[in-house]
């Protein structure tokens, strides 16, 4: 078998679960297996703290304090899963966070963080854990190495931040470079981290490492891709909402994709199209129990008779409305919206229009709102057609998620029935031509009640 795992945070966090995870990839491993690592718990947060800090101007000290928290973590995990100090692992650590050192003493004096600097330093957390991977593997008596994302051959655009991935390019690469390797030794690649053409270091988004298993699976042609995380699957709703929560033993690709996209924080939403695309099973597994089965995401699902799979919820969002009677009849104002919102590179969750066409609602990131409101104000002031740009801050999304759902009558009443019967006021509704999604917003107060109502209504019957 030809077998992809990828390992998050909490599965590096320390030199304990570095070695559990190196016992998960002696025991499991396939005939030809690669591994993709995540930064250990924390620290990508820490790096993005420290590189806004050093943007505003800090001295030498606080640097090389931070560059002594990190080389404190990850060496006294490399020491305890290999004692010597005199091993390339070790060097290759110590020479990794003197240029971090040094880059962050020169945005320092530079005051200036571009969106490609800012990626070189996010680089650090998967970079400096893959050689810990690695050596814990080997430690385990399987042959290792490791290589960034670059370095195994992903190749993206130069949209620093968020790089889209040249499939083309790099799965020759890929193949190139890791395939040969894959009966030698089991390689270990930065999750998140690629580089576009000219070799300077891009990443993924947030959440990365998720798609950097997913496209070295894609290019490899891998027989499955394991995703170690710390829960035993994917679930029927957020446990911390819904006490009564189960774990979901398969799901199709659509709807995992779905409930990643509208806030279930177990998959990067970007994961599953490249296994789709190849017909490649998804395992969601917990690396604190790797004898559990966990979810399969696939394409075909057995026979059942759920029609509706998941509940999510995704807070931190806005609900931005244009409206204006200047709008009515005036064509394309509803264009020059998305466009404004585009070039500041405002994210759209959700869009809904009034028939009337007096007015625009949208569901945004609780992080664009600033952005979205200058874009919008200076599309269109003077303009006489816009009259005002609203927002509230206090909103969240709820999705209903199921393919039982299409063609089943009476889905969307039962939907509104439980959530009215809970007492909660709905403020947007959007429903894709798929019927595999029911989405509308609702005050924030009462995303969980909205959650219990209908994981009773559709999942606990």
């Amino acid at each position: 078998m030809r077998l992809v795992m990828k390992f998050g945070g909490t599965s590096v966090g320390n030199a304990e679960r570095i070695r559990a995870a190196a016992e998960i990839v002696r025991k499991y491993r396939g005939e030809e297996t690669l591994v993709v690592t995540s930064a250990m718990s924390g620290v990508t947060d820490r790096l993005v703290e420290i590189s806004e800090k050093v943007l505003n101007g800090v001295d030498e000290g606080y640097i090389k304090n931070f560059i002594k928290y990190l080389e404190n973590k990850h060496f006294k995990a490399l020491k305890e899963i290999n004692s010597s100090e005199n091993t390339e692992f070790f060097n290759e650590i110590s020479d990794m966070l003197s240029e971090l050192e040094k880059v962050l003493i020169g945005v320092s004096y530079v005051g200036e963080l571009t969106p490609r600097s800012r990626d070189f330093i996010l680089s650090f957390g998967e970079r400096l854990v893959a050689p810990l991977v690695s050596a814990a593997i080997e430690k385990s008596g399987v042959k290792s190495g490791w290589y960034t994302g670059y370095e195994a051959g992903i190749v993206t655009d130069q949209n620093f931040g968020d790089a889209t991935p040249d499939f083309e390019e790099t799965a020759e690469r890929v193949n190139s470079i890791l395939y040969p390797r894959l009966k030698e030794i089991v390689p270990v690649v930065t999750g998140f981290v690629a580089a576009d053409f000219r070799g300077r270091i891009t990443t993924l988004g947030r959440g990365g490492s998720d798609y950097t298993a997913a496209i070295l699976g894609s290019v490899l042609e891998a027989d499955e891709i394991w995703i170690w995380t710390d829960v035993d699957g994917i679930l029927t709703a957020d446990p911390r909402l819904v006490e009564d929560a189960r774990i979901i033993k398969e799901i199709s690709y659509i709807e995992a994709m779905e409930l990643a996209y509208f806030g279930a924080k177990v998959l990067h939403p970007k994961s599953i199209e490249p296994a789709m695309e190849k017909g490649i099973p998804v395992r969601v597994k917990n690396s604190f129990k790797p004898d559990s089965p966990g979810t399969v995401i696939v394409n075909e699902q057995e026979k059942t008779n759920d029609i509706v799979k998941a509940i999510s919820i995704k807070g931190n969002a806005v609900l931005l409305t244009v409206s204006g009677v200047g709008m009515i009849g005036v064509p394309g104002v509803a264009a020059r919206v998305f466009k404004a919102l585009a070039d500041k590179k405002v994210n759209i969750l959700m869009i809904s229009q009034g028939s009337s066409e007096a007015n625009i609602s949208m569901v945004i990131d609780q992080g664009d709102i600033d952005n979205a409101v200058i874009a919008l104000k200076e599309e269109f002031i003077g303009a006489n057609i816009v009259r005002d740009v609203n927002y509230n801050e206090d909103v969240s999304i709820v999705a209903v998620v199921g393919t039982g759902m299409k063609g089943t009558e009476g889905v969307a009443a039962r939907v509104f029935k439980a959530i009215s019967d809970a007492g909660v006021n709905v403020v947007m509704i959007a429903q894709g031509s798929s019927e595999v999604n029911i989405s509308f917003v609702v005050g924030s107060e009462d995303a969980g009640k909205a959650a219990k109502a209908l994981h009773r209504e559709f999942i606990e019957t």
